[in-house]
């Protein structure tokens, strides 16, 4: 077996989280007299944590007392409405299930804060994550690559018997930063061309292609 591990990014990789990512984001922009974005925008924004996405969202620079005011109504609005709308990508279910059946070790690196990911983690992967986090103290945001080594660490494994696979530019960089293998999917946030301009060389478009590349022998 080439893999040990496969360690996901979340939002717009296992799970489309979107529309409630867009409504939270909107919330805070109306409740601060500020024009709505759209969710094109919004899918724009998203990959870097939930400051530099709120950043972004703002039509103008704030100062940090109303930045703080702005982002505790985005996390208080988005803690209690994160799953709405939001929903795991078709298959992706059915695919944590084999890794786990082949005895493969499964495990989340997300930018959404470390509040937000073990909760929908848990509500909606139940028992087929070994670990998920967010940012903390031992996760530095990514591109860091130290959090992909601590997370095969907290796996029991060393990082040449790790995939990694995300959906965004940041992710790329976190794979290449990290020298780990890295696979883009194309059903999340971004395009195969902006994947691409990030240095992106492997490409998953659709989950089936993800679960060949990953247990070649279970091809169909």
């Amino acid at each position: 077996m080439k893999y040990e591990a496969v360690i996901f990014d979340l939002d717009g990789t296992l799970l489309n989280t979107l529309q409630d990512i867009a409504d939270g984001v909107n919330y805070a922009l109306r409740s601060f007299g500020y024009p709505e974005r759209t969710v094109d925008e919004i899918r724009r924004f998203v990959g870097n944590g939930a400051v530099k996405l709120l950043e972004r969202a703002l039509p103008e620079t704030v100062d940090e007392e109303k930045f703080a005011r702005f982002y505790k109504t985005y996390d208080a609005y988005y803690t209690s409405h994160s799953r709405v709308k939001t929903a795991p990508y078709k298959g992706i279910s059915e695919l944590l299930q084999t890794l786990r059946a082949a005895g493969i070790r499964t495990a989340v690196f997300s930018n959404k804060q470390d509040n937000a990911v073990r909760p929908l983690c848990a509500y909606y992967f139940a028992d087929l994550l070994d670990y998920a986090t967010g940012p903390t103290e031992d996760v530095p945001k990514k591109p860091d690559p130290r959090g992909l080594y601590f997370i095969a660490e907290v796996l029991h494994t060393k990082p040449e018997r790790v995939l990694y696979v995300g959906d965004s530019e940041t992710d790329v960089q976190t794979g290449l930063s990290a020298g780990i293998d890295t696979v883009s999917v194309l059903w999340g946030f971004r395009d195969k061309e902006t994947l691409e301009k990030a240095g992106a060389c492997r490409f998953a478009q659709d989950v089936q292609a993800l679960k060949n590349y990953i247990l070649p022998e279970k091809r169909s």
